[in-house]
């Protein structure tokens, strides 16, 4: 049951080109850093990544963009990444730009084993383009399907040697339900502790779901528009 992994040099020892990868987060919280920065140093290429972003230029999923690492992005947002954009518009990115909440759900629906769902989200928009688009209740809603992937990088605050998980804040965004949708699901925390230390009303993703897990080290936690209210005046 001990699936603790060294480093994350050693926990993403099989990935290899062209697989899917899940890597949670919003924006640049809750990234799983440690994988990322591995991944980037392993040189792995071809990938196709399901996050809502793509991080920003130097930061996040950012780092594998730029090294010229992803092949296809599925995703629901650009936003703060001009390298995502310039790949995008000149070809070298494939993309499939995903509704939030549709993208939020597809992941969760692969992680439950449902295939496919009916949404009103899209309808009447490209996200529609050649999809069934069937009545429900004088309803249109358009057939979405449900998304896993080869491996999960997930992100945590705290997680116990069978890799049961505690999340903090806006890193719940994606990362649970990330955590069940991948074939293989890689967990980085803040920190680890033995199993039977974490209070099983607070565990937010059950061990059965993570395969690898890890003690990360040196999280920067950046912040993307760093936001503050003007001091009152003297």
């Amino acid at each position: 049951m001990n699936k603790v992994y060294p480093d994350a040099d050693a926990a993403i020892f099989d990935i290899a080109d062209g697989v899917t990868l899940m890597s949670g987060g919003f924006g640049l919280s809750g990234n799983p850093e440690n994988l990322i920065k591995a991944l980037h140093k392993r040189g792995t290429r071809g990938l196709t990544v399901i996050s809502n972003n793509c991080g920003t230029d130097h930061k996040g999923l950012g780092v594998l963009l730029q090294a010229r690492q992803i092949k296809k992005m599925i995703s629901s947002y650009v936003g703060e990444n001009k390298n995502f954009e310039q790949q995008f518009l000149s070809g070298e990115l494939e993309v499939e730009l995903v509704p939030q909440g549709t993208l939020a759900e597809r992941i969760r629906a692969g992680g439950a084993g449902i295939r496919a769902f009916f949404t009103p989200t899209g309808v009447g928009t490209v996200v529609a383009d050649g999809k069934e688009v069937r009545d429900f209740g004088g309803v249109a809603c358009v057939l979405e399907s449900g998304l896993t992937a080869d491996f999960a990088f997930v992100k945590a605050w705290k997680g116990d040697t069978h890799g049961n998980l505690v999340f903090r804040y806006t890193a719940q965004n994606f990362n649970p339900m990330m955590a069940t949708a991948g074939r293989i699901t890689i967990a980085e925390v803040e920190e680890l502790v033995p199993a039977g230390a974490l209070d099983p009303n607070h565990i937010h993703t059950p061990g059965i779901f993570v395969q690898r897990i890890l003690q990360g080290v040196d999280y920067e936690k950046p912040i993307e528009q760093r936001t503050v209210r003007p001091r009152p005046s003297a």
